[in-house]
């Protein structure tokens, strides 16, 4: 489809989101240092992190939760409504709220309800949105993503967490070089792989915030259930679902959980799904398995380097299913109720 001269306008959108992600994401990792600072120094008061967002943003959220445990912080991921309904306390929390568009449904309800809390800040594409204007914000470069499904805007919210690891001490230059030099990995055995299955669970283990993200865009953009289980929880009576028809996508870095993710590529091959594993990891690929090798990468840099090419897997997977990839027929852009 992306070779198609006609080819759908949701996809040609798409495209130029991702044509600039990660030049709009070293702008916004250099832009983002002084608030970063201040983000900071409100974690090192509190050593408790709560991160709110819904969709995307929640993902991103989840993909960020032990990069932050490892430099000590208590962070913790929900989805925004699920504080609206069943909150945690927040006394002695900083609160970090994401939305992308700064305008979802739950986020204005957040602000009426619970009001400005003490140590809260927002995470947004669009300075101008009600949560830039509520909170002190880090603001993604390049404006709102207008394209359906996120892409630059998961790259751009990375990039402007790395601002806040890289202030609380962490290095860097590794996620940097990654984001400079761009990926051109090839990811058509993936999609061939995966060319007879009706539905998808994404997983990973310290990776499953990006599973999380890449299952969500391949729902909307495939139109077929695609969902993600972390990976003990995958092992804890779901695969009672594989076979054939149900693929798998994994996420590996080169982390303490690895040799956990490249079992599960096994076991899930060996029950009959076609696996596709996306690797960071350095090790040898598992037999019987696609992999995507993207080189060896840890942390938040292992993030930067597995993106893109799952973000193209994702649109080159659901542009065998659908004539129409990224125009939605159920959803919006921005979700304005709940």
């Amino acid at each position: 489809m992306t070779s198609e001269p006609n080819r759908p306008a949701g996809l040609v959108a798409i495209e130029k989101e991702m044509a600039r992600q990660n030049a709009d994401a070293i702008a916004s990792f250099e832009a983002a240092k002084p608030l970063a600072a201040t983000i900071a120094q409100s974690l090192r008061k509190n050593g408790c992190l709560l991160l709110l967002g819904m969709g995307g943003s929640h993902a991103v959220s989840r993909a960020v939760e032990p990069l932050y445990r490892s430099l000590g912080i208590d962070a913790v991921a929900m989805p925004l409504s699920e504080q609206l309904g069943q909150p945690v306390p927040l006394t002695g929390r900083t609160i970090l709220v994401t939305s992308q568009s700064g305008e979802s449904a739950e986020v204005l309800r957040w602000f009426a309800e619970a009001g400005i809390l003490p140590d809260t800040f927002g995470l947004t594409l669009e300075g101008g949105s009600t949560l830039a204007r509520t909170v002190p914000s880090l603001v993604g470069a390049g404006g709102t993503e207008n394209a359906f499904a996120a892409t630059r805007s998961l790259t751009v919210s990375f990039a402007l967490h790395l601002a806040v690891l890289t202030a609380l001490g962490d290095d860097p230059s590794a996620a940097l070089n990654r984001l400079e030099t761009g990926s051109g990995i090839e990811i058509n055995a993936a999609v061939t792989t995966l060319s007879g299955v009706s539905s998808v669970v994404a997983s990973g283990r310290r990776l499953q915030g990006v599973a999380e993200a890449i299952a969500l865009g391949l729902t909307e953009l495939s139109r077929i259930p695609c969902f993600s289980l972390e990976g003990g929880q995958l092992r804890h009576g779901p695969m009672e679902m594989l076979g054939p028809k149900v693929g798998v996508v994994l996420f590996r870095a080169n982390d303490a959980t690895a040799e956990l993710v490249a079992r599960m590529a096994m076991s899930a091959s060996e029950a009959g799904s076609p696996v596709v594993v996306f690797d960071a990891s350095g090790e040898e690929p598992v037999n019987g398995v696609t992999t995507i090798n993207v080189g060896e990468a840890t942390g938040i840099a292992a993030i930067f380097a597995l993106l893109p090419a799952a973000q193209r897997f994702m649109i080159a997977f659901a542009g065998e299913r659908v004539t129409n990839v990224g125009t939605p027929v159920r959803s919006t852009k921005i979700t304005r109720s709940e």
